[in-house]
């Protein structure tokens, strides 16, 4: 075994999708703690930065004539705020920028993942627990003030059978409480999966510099299909940030509107 992992390391063949997902300190090495300033730590302030660059200095002139990044501004404002009107009607606009901030944080860094030797932040399950949990708590307070104890409706099925209603009601509060957990993985496991298996393909890319004979079919099949997924990852980058704020927007109206 260790015969043929030496030979796999001379011919260029080994490699390993998962490094690109490790969390190491920016300076100096030893371990990580939590107040350790690491590479997820410079991606998620380029990613703020990012977005107060596009939302702030990108729209601040108000052109009639947009500029692109107004365009792009304008655009991402429009489609939030459609979205929360939509879902969680006229009462629920007022937590328009909580929403349009988790949108817009969870996109800028979906795409800042996608530049090469970047990081992914949202790959990493510790920081999408941390924005699914702050929704999760945020509207089961903001259920309680507006509702009291009426926010418990939630759980009682009303118009079903009432042989029915504590069956329900339970599987209504087991539901509940994973809703931080599935709206969380969703998002993680989503962008490590599309970037392991470029890094994948990538490591195939160069096949024929090792073998030429293999390697004249395989590298060029390597080439497209990463660029086949890479724009998979573009759109997915997307979809990824609209259903987590889709799903915020959701929880949202169930908060301001328990009854069944």
């Amino acid at each position: 075994m260790a015969t043929e992992t030496h030979g796999e390391a001379e011919a260029g063949l080994v490699f390993h999708p998962m490094d690109q997902f490790q969390v190491t300190p920016l300076f100096g090495g030893g371990t990580v703690e939590w107040f350790t300033i690491t590479n997820v730590t410079l991606w998620m302030g380029l990613t703020v930065l990012s977005i107060v660059a596009l939302l702030v200095f990108g729209a601040r002139g108000r052109a009639l004539v947009p500029t692109r990044s107004q365009s792009i501004a304008e655009l991402a404002y429009g489609l939030v705020y459609k979205m929360v009107e939509d879902v969680t009607g006229k009462d629920g606009v007022v937590y328009f920028p909580y929403i349009m901030t988790v949108f817009m944080f969870i996109l800028m860094a979906n795409f800042l993942g996608l530049l090469p030797l970047a990081f992914t932040t949202t790959s990493h399950i510790a920081v999408t627990a941390v924005l699914a949990l702050a929704v999760f708590l945020a509207v089961t307070v903001l259920g309680f003030v507006k509702n009291g104890f009426g926010f418990l409706s939630l759980f009682w099925i009303s118009s079903a059978p009432l042989i029915l209603r504590p069956i329900l009601a339970l599987i209504e509060v087991i539901s509940y409480f994973v809703r931080p957990v599935s709206h969380s993985i969703r998002l993680a496991g989503n962008m490590m999966a599309g970037h392991a298996v470029i890094k994948v393909f990538a490591a195939f890319a160069p096949l024929v510099l090792i073998s030429t004979g293999i390697g004249l079919v395989v590298t060029p099949l390597s080439i497209l299909a990463i660029t086949a997924i890479y724009a998979l990852e573009v759109l997915v980058a997307f979809i990824q940030a609209y259903v987590f704020a889709i799903l915020t927007c959701v929880y949202l109206r169930d908060a301001l509107h328990p009854h069944h």
